[in-house]
Order: structure tokens, then C-alpha cells, then sequence
């Protein structure tokens, strides 16, 4: 009797122990997870070169604070310059592929003059980050990324390789800002000879952009529906100012009722809204800012 309770005894200190242990590595998984993602997906600022900023991520992987999709927003003297990208799955394994594609597009922003360059650089990386991987592993990686540039004067021009087209926010309207096929994604075809590069329209003061990977529209409720993403992003920006939080609160609140909580995809989204003053140009001088126009002649209203 006496052996018996000191066999429980000692069963259920060891059963104690491991539990203790399984807690604390997983709190350390998740400290860890967090300064991945710190430096990975860094907080972006309020505002980048008057464009007003919000962000934010979800990992389908429980526990896991970063994943499969990236972005980042950099002011260039090229102007801002926006990458969005997908890794084939998620969690811990797509760490190192969306490190590769990140490292590169920050420096490759700054060098390149054309968006064109900058893709080239992102798909050399991903290259040789495959083959590195491919030594140890099998793998078959690609990512869909979408490279955008927006120019002072809030003129788009985008590259796409298999990622979903941005919306735009303009007072009560939503809208895809093209409807061009994208090109394949990186990884799986080399690029081809001609890049051509999409132009997009304008982005004109007060109007926003909705960013956001496939995890979005992909995402299901119990019945199967995927999330009406077009819908809520209306409800999102009907009868009130666009604002960048606003917007992406309204969104992942909708997003999360309709998974249950539970999207089975990593989720990313980043808002873009426009806040720089109204640019005129004057007429026939070619130069910009708060400029009179030409006398004798009425102010003209930028169009797209």
C-alpha cells in the first residue's frame, strides 16, 4: 500500500515536471516567434513620406506570431516603394524564405531606379535561398509577391507575380486598382525577358489602399463561404473618413467572425492612405507643389 502511494507520488511530481517544462518551451518558442517577427515584419511607422500606415499580420500556425506573408513600406528617392508577398506555407518552415525575400527588397529598393530591378534582385535571392535549402531538404517553394510604387504625386505603377490586386478606397467606392493578369509567382519559372509594368492610376489625397494576401478571400466559414471581403471593406468605409485603422479593425473583426476565430491561412493586410497636400502644377513650367496656375486659366482637378 505504502509503495503504491509512493509510486503516485512520484509519478505525479514527474507529470508536474514535464508539464512545467513543455510550458516554459513554449513560452520561450513564443518569445522567440516574437523577435523573428520584430525583425522580420517591422512595426511601420504611423506615417512614410505622407502616407498614413496600418498593418498587421496573423499566423494560421497557434503559437506562431509570424508566418508565410510579409510586406514592407520604404520612402525611396524613387518614391515609396511597397512589396506584399505569400510564402507557400506557413509557420516556423517559411521563416527563412520570407528573410530572404525581405533582406533583398530592402536593399534592392534604395539601388534599383526601376521596379523591374528591384523584382530581378527579390527573384535572384529566392533562387539562391532555394538551392541552399534544396541541399538539406526537399522543397518546392514559391511566393507571390506584388511590388508597388508610388510616386509623389501619387501615380501607381505595380509589378504582380501571382499575388491578388490591391482595392482601392475612394469615399464610399471600393474597387481592384487593375484587373491585369498577374505574372506566375517567383520560384516556380524564371522571369521572363519583359517585365511589363502595370500602371495603376493615381492615388489622390484623402483616398486609400487596401493590400492584403490570399489568406483574405480565401478564408471559409463553417458552410464553406469564403469571406466577402469587397462587401466588408464597403461597410468598412461607407458615410465616415477613410482611415487606415479603421479599415483594418473593421476588416479582421469580419474576417475572424466568419473563420470562427480560426483562419486556416496566415493573414496580412496593409492599408495605405494618402495625406499629402493637393499637388497643382503650373501650366506649362513644369513645376509642382502649391503652384498658382497659369493666369487667365481655371484650376484644373487631378484626373484619373
Amino acid at each position: 500500500m505504502v509503495g503504491g502511494v509512493v509510486c503516485l507520488a512520484v509519478g505525479t511530481g514527474l507529470m508536474l515536471h514535464v508539464r512545467q517544462v513543455m510550458l516554459r518551451e513554449v513560452r520561450q518558442a513564443r518569445a522567440v516567434a516574437g523577435a523573428v517577427r520584430s525583425v522580420l515584419l517591422r512595426p511601420l511607422p504611423a506615417r512614410i513620406d505622407g502616407l498614413a500606415t496600418a498593418a498587421a499580420q496573423l499566423s494560421a500556425d497557434r503559437g506562431t506570431t509570424v508566418g508565410g506573408d510579409l510586406y514592407e513600406v520604404i520612402a525611396t528617392e524613387h518614391g515609396v516603394r511597397v512589396v506584399m508577398g505569400d510564402v507557400r506555407g506557413h509557420g516556423i518552415a517559411a521563416i527563412g524564405t520570407v528573410a530572404a525575400v525581405l533582406g533583398s527588397f530592402r536593399e534592392a529598393v534604395h539601388d534599383e531606379a526601376e521596379l523591374v530591378g528591384v523584382l530581378a534582385r527579390l527573384d535572384r535571392a529566392l533562387a539562391r535561398h532555394l538551392r541552399d535549402r534544396a541541399r538539406t531538404e526537399v522543397t518546392e517553394d514559391f511566393v507571390t509577391v506584388l511590388l508597388l510604387e508610388i510616386t509623389p504625386d501619387g501615380e501607381l505603377h505595380a509589378l504582380n507575380c501571382g499575388h491578388p490586386w490591391p482595392y482601392l478606397l475612394s469615399g464610399g467606392r471600393v474597387s481592384p486598382v487593375t484587373r491585369a493578369d498577374p505574372l506566375p509567382p517567383l520560384g516556380l519559372f524564371p522571369l521572363p525577358a519583359e517585365l511589363p509594368v502595370t500602371a495603376c492610376g493615381q492615388l489622390l489625397p484623402g483616398e486609400a489602399l487596401f493590400l492584403h494576401t490570399d489568406g483574405v478571400e480565401d478564408a471559409r466559414d463553417s458552410q464553406g463561404r469564403f469571406f466577402p471581403l469587397g462587401i466588408a471593406l464597403a461597410a468598412a468605409v461607407r458615410g465616415r473618413p477613410i482611415s487606415p485603422h479603421s479599415v483594418l479593425r473593421a476588416v479582421f473583426t469580419q474576417l475572424l467572425r466568419h473563420t470562427g476565430g480560426r483562419p486556416k491561412d496566415d493573414v496580412a493586410i496593409l492599408v495605405l492612405r494618402n495625406e499629402r497636400p493637393l499637388v497643382l502644377r503650373g501650366a506649362g513650367n513644369g513645376t509642382t507643389g502649391h503652384d498658382l496656375p497659369a493666369v487667365g486659366k481655371p484650376p484644373v482637378a487631378p484626373t484619373r
